[in-house]
């Protein structure tokens, strides 16, 4: 039964709730469905809030979005930004627009000078826009990949970082002391901001190095990413572009797939029939937002989707042949995290640049070259999907300019007679052949993906592939990569000769779930399939006992 205290709370938020269908939503509910209403707040966990589209303090709706964005104004004005710019940005999900507006409003009535865009923007015009214009925040009203009854609230802070500790927490606690949402004021604001998206367009075709033609299949996935990718597109010069017409235009119902994510068994099914229709080169699928970019090449089975890992090692390459070798390229640095493939580093070691590992997010990969510094990040990736091609001015992932170059590596390859296929075979001759696969186990909350991560520390496997395995745990590691994660690691070395193994096992931080993230490394022989076949088996054993954790 609810208590006293929650039954006052209740009363409180309906009272001042400013929409008055959330009014009526929370005044029909049953007492134990307020009871979760109202258990906790929405919190702020990659890089903003993220929930269902629901009335309550639990949810994404017009109330939290007012209360959150007079927190975060709040802590800016802490940290001596009051007046300042802030951008402001929304996908086409239901009632971004609204969320955008109220947001700069909040803004405006701050004191702040809010750029509300005028249309619909991915994510990483967004982060462009904050680093571009020196503005103090940025706000983007998205939930990437979430399925259509979801919405969230992602923050930029200064130099378009995706905010991150402590600034997170002082939003948060700021939030928690927020006035009643219809007390906030609100300020009209103008929209703005085609000259930012113009430049962004710009600095997103420039990372093209060749003119080649190239043909290219493209879905956003009913997000708001067709026209920009297109429009940057055209401006690199690549022109003979197919699309799948039915999963163009916005829909924040995203009718067309069960979920809008390219990882998604189905979700490309459309794009890769255009692409064998058409006779297309690459195939190319953005999330709803954008800040994503999946991959799909031709082979002589059929077409395929690259895994993230797979095109994190191509265009980690081929950003680093750009680069002059010695002193130059020794200050670059790439990145990876903690959970991704071990091939980046080797790729990184043979061009004599450095690689950098971190957590799991683009909250910590965006900040890689940061601390300690001496180094520039020219490239940086996490294996579900996401790649920042271009950090000098997106510090996020960009499903745009990432498409951008990975049809440009497409071009130069076939300038000199090779395919990506060709390329991946040229990596694992290099660096040995490595394989990787996620294996994701649903747990009932936190508490059992709690208590089966004590059970791993506890009594580990001591063998995996008839390897004895070595433990690491990241919860005695040294920030920045202390988490509640699990390294198991074996093999008989990662040389000429050698074979190694390697899973990482953490909670997922939004979802009751425990992932495991497996990678085998079989070193080089000459027949190239046999060595996949053994890696893949290899793999698939690792993966039918991360199962069983």
């Amino acid at each position: 039964m609810t208590s006293s205290a929650t039954a006052t709370t209740v009363q409180e938020w309906i009272a001042h709730d400013p929409d008055p269908q959330a009014k009526e939503e929370l005044s029909k509910l049953r007492q134990e469905e307020l009871d979760e209403r109202f258990a906790r707040p929405l919190s702020f966990g990659t890089a903003g809030l993220r929930g269902p589209l629901r009335a309550g303090p639990n949810g994404m709706n017009l109330a939290v979005v007012i209360r959150a964005t007079w927190g975060l104004a709040k802590v800016l004005k802490d940290h001596g930004r009051e007046g300042s710019q802030v951008v402001v940005g929304r996908d086409a999900r239901h009632r971004s627009d609204e969320f955008a507006r109220a947001a700069a409003e909040v803004l405006a009535g701050q004191g702040f000078q809010p750029i509300l865009f005028l249309a619909a923007v991915p994510t990483p015009v967004v982060a462009f826009t904050v680093r571009h214009m020196t503005a103090s925040a940025g706000i983007q009203i998205t939930a990437s990949h979430n399925p259509p009854t979801d919405n969230g609230y992602k923050v930029y802070f200064e130099e378009g970082l995706p905010i991150a500790a402590p600034i997170d927490r002082e939003v948060e606690e700021a939030i928690a002391t927020a006035p009643p949402a219809d007390e906030i004021p609100r300020v009209p604001v103008d929209t703005a901001g085609m000259e930012e998206i113009q430049a962004y367009i710009h600095r997103a075709a420039l990372v093209r190095r060749n003119t080649d033609p190239v043909r290219v299949a493209v879905t956003p996935m009913h997000g708001v990413g067709g026209d920009y990718l297109l429009d940057a597109l055209v401006r690199a010069g690549i022109t003979d572009i197919h699309v799948v017409e039915s999963q163009f235009a916005p829909d924040p119902d995203f009718p067309t797939v069960q979920l809008p994510n390219p990882e998604e068994p189905g979700a490309v099914d459309a794009l890769l029939e255009l692409a064998a229709d058409v006779d297309a080169e690459i195939a190319i699928a953005l999330d709803p937002d954008a800040d994503r970019c999946a991959v799909g090449v031709p082979t002589p089975e059929g077409w395929r989707m690259l895994s993230g890992d797979e095109t994190g090692w191509l265009l980690g390459d081929y950003v680093l042949t750009q680069i002059e070798p010695g002193d130059v390229m020794a200050g670059m640095a790439v990145a990876s995290t903690v959970v991704s493939s071990r091939m980046l580093a080797a790729i990184a070691h043979r061009h004599g640049a450095r690689h950098i590992e971190t957590l799991t997010g683009f909250k910590w990969l965006a900040r890689a070259d940061i601390d300690p510094p001496g180094h520039t990040l020219v490239y940086a990736y996490e294996e579900a999907i996401g790649h920042c091609v271009d950090p000098a001015s997106v510090r996020d992932k960009d499903g745009i300019s990432a498409a951008v170059l990975a049809c440009d590596l497409v071009a130069a390859l076939r300038s000199r007679d090779r395919t990506v296929l060709d390329a991946l075979d040229d990596l694992a001759r290099h660096h040995g052949v490595h394989t990787t696969v996620g294996v994701t186990r649903q747990v009932a909350d936190a508490d059992e993906a709690a208590e089966a991560m004590a059970r791993l520390r506890d009594t580990p496997p001591d063998r995996l592939c008839g390897f004895p395995v070595t433990v690491t745990d990241l919860r005695n590691a040294a920030p920045p990569l202390r988490s509640d994660a699990l390294i198991l690691s074996g093999g008989d070395g990662d040389g000429p000769a050698g074979t190694s193994v390697r899973v990482v096992i953490r909670p997922s931080g939004t979802e009751a779930k425990l992932k495991s993230y497996i990678e085998v490394r079989c070193a080089a022989r000459p027949d190239l399939a046999a060595t996949r076949a053994e890696a893949d088996r290899l793999r698939d054993e690792v993966a039918e006992t991360a199962r069983q954790w």
